[in-house]
């Protein structure tokens, strides 16, 4: 069963690695007993599904997620369940993914207006006189 992500991008079963592990924290003998922690990883290095401008955004987006070997490991544990586990660290790689592939907006450099240059100018002038009516009188005020 492939995860599509958004049209047209379906990562295939292939580059996915699913494990369960015991979580930890809070949880009693269930904690100890049960491995409902879900561990995704996804071979981000070998993908054949995304360009190499969608993986290295991924990556950045990823940060410590990404392993030296180059998998993004998505660790979740906030359900008692492995289907809600597997479910919520499902949902997380299909946003970062989306997320990436996603191109940043360019940004065009533009100068300041000639209004918002004057109001600026007009402000420092006001902080300027400001301070100027705090200060103590001087011997030629």
């Amino acid at each position: 069963m492939a995860l599509p992500i958004a049209a047209g991008v379906v990562i295939p079963d292939q580059e996915l690695t699913l494990a369960f592990v015991r979580a930890s924290g809070p949880g009693g003998q269930n904690v100890n007993k049960l491995a409902t922690a879900a561990q995704l990883r996804f071979d981000l290095a070998h993908s054949t599904v995304l360009t190499a401008a969608v993986k290295a955004r991924l990556r950045a987006l990823s940060g410590r997620r990404v392993t030296a070997q180059g998998e993004l490991l998505i660790i979740a544990r906030n359900h008692r369940t492995q289907e809600g586990n597997r479910r919520e660290a499902e949902g997380r790689l299909a946003e970062l993914i989306r997320a990436a592939l996603t191109p940043p907006k360019l940004r065009r450099a533009t100068k300041p207006t000639r209004a918002s240059k004057e109001r600026r100018l007009e402000g420092k002038a006001r902080g300027r006189n400001t301070k100027r009516l705090r200060a103590k009188p001087g011997w030629d005020d």
